[in-house]
Order: structure tokens, then sequence, then C-alpha cells
């Protein structure tokens, strides 16, 4: 189970750092109707660009101590535990926009991913 817990959160903070660093100005399919970057989508949520900077650096946060905790278990846990608050609050905002379903994928499956490391490291 912890090598299942390991692979997710590379997986994790790849799919982190991929949205935020390298496609956060590109439009995707899976943003929220007439939004072309992650400023627009955070706008289309209703969020400030402060909301966005400070939800930014934390997933990207998150997404490096997911990696320390390759080493440390016990922050990967943390780690994982407050990413998937971070993705609830992701689909509870595709939701809030009327979002089609397909579009809050992305968010579902790095919840449940997050919530699968939580549970590798507590069995």
């Amino acid at each position: 189970m912890q090598t299942l817990a390991i692979v997710l959160q590379v997986v994790i903070a790849a799919g982190i750092a991929n949205v935020w660093l390298l496609r956060s100005g590109r439009p995707t399919p899976f943003r929220p109707e007439g939004a072309e970057s992650m400023a627009e989508e955070f706008r289309r949520y209703g969020l400030s660009d402060r909301a966005r900077v400070l939800v930014g650096a934390a997933k990207l946060s998150l997404a490096t101590a997911l990696l320390v905790g390759i080493a440390f278990a016990p922050v990967a846990q943390a780690a994982a535990a407050l990413m998937a608050l971070f993705m609830a609050g992701a689909v509870a905002a595709h939701i809030r926009v009327r979002d089609p379903w397909i579009k809050a994928t992305p968010a579902v499956g790095m919840l449940v991913m997050s919530i699968t490391v939580v549970v590798a490291y507590t069995v």
C-alpha cells in the first residue's frame, strides 16, 4: 500500500505543477465556460486574484510536501489531507458555477488520490 501512496504522491505533485506552472495561462477543456486561463477561472468562480495566488502557493507547497513525504510519511499524510480539502473546494467551485461534471473530473481524481494517500499511511 505504501508503494501505491508514493506513486500517487508523485502523480499529484506532477499534476499540480502542470496546472499551476505550465498550463496556468492556457485554456484547457476542464476550465469553466468562458475561462481561458487560471486567472479567468478564478474570476468565473467569483474569487479574487489574491485568492488565486494564495491557493496556487498553497497547492504548490503541498505538492512539494508530498514529494518530501516520500522520505517522511507523516509529512505526506498531512499534505495529502490538506490537498484533499483544496480538491473538495475545487469540486464545490465547479458545482457552484454549474459546470458539466466532466470539467470537475481532474479535481475529483486528485481528491480521490489524496484521500488514498492519507488512508495508505493510516493502515
